[in-house]
């Protein structure tokens, strides 16, 4: 019962994702009126390679470490801390050149799109009045998130939606990245969201699935 419910949740968790992850590029594009115009991009800039090396050697070790020690979404919250923590203390220099970052995004892309498989898309196809519904609602109740966050602590609208949107963190994270907002503070947040997340689903799943037997 308990591989049905996550099985269910994973299919509505993908759909979601590409429902957030399109309206929020509408949203930077339209809403808050992000120029169209493609800024100029240096594909290959000069690189400081002792300090790329070094990037690589981070994300590569801990995020073995965090696959290998089995943390739940271990291969992108130890990169993180351990990259956000040695670059705190002066350590090492986090280089990440355009290249890497278009190969990054073309890889979750793939991660996204590969998702989508038959039975997801046949599920989808009976679920989707209620997906539909309950992704629209989640949108607007952090719409709300958003308004209040602009209102009262004076952040830009499309920083503070896109760092209170639902869905996946890596697409909130292109998204901002080609956009002109904090990115500091969307990321905070999208991972403070993501760790209580990580801290209470598997308790309210478990406690979802005894009520559901």
């Amino acid at each position: 019962m308990l591989f049905d419910y996550l099985s269910s949740r994973h299919r509505r968790l993908t759909s979601l994702v590409v429902i957030v992850a399109g309206l929020a590029s509408v949203v930077a594009r339209l809403w808050v009126g992000v120029s169209a115009t493609a800024p100029h991009i240096v594909w290959f800039p000069p690189l400081a390679w002792r300090d790329f090396a070094m990037t690589l050697l981070v994300a590569g070790v801990s995020g073995a470490i965090g696959v290998g020690m089995r943390i739940p979404a271990g291969a992108l919250l130890l990169p993180m801390v351990a990259g956000a923590a040695l670059e705190g203390a002066g350590l090492v220099t986090i280089v990440l050149p355009p290249w890497l970052l278009a190969l990054s995004y073309a890889f979750l892309g793939w991660s996204i799109g590969l998702g989508f498989t038959r039975e997801i898309l046949t599920h989808a196809s009976r679920a989707l009045p209620q997906v539909l519904l309950a992704t629209f609602a989640l949108i607007a109740i952090c719409g709300l998130l958003a308004l209040f966050l602009v209102h009262a602590a004076g952040i830009d609208p499309l920083t503070a939606y896109l760092a209170t949107t639902p869905g996946g963190m890596d697409a909130v994270a292109i998204i901002a990245a080609s956009s002109n907002v904090d990115i500091a503070f969307v990321m905070a947040l999208q991972t403070a969201r993501f760790l209580i997340v990580l801290a209470v689903a598997p308790p309210l799943a478990r406690f979802i699935s005894r009520r559901m037997t």
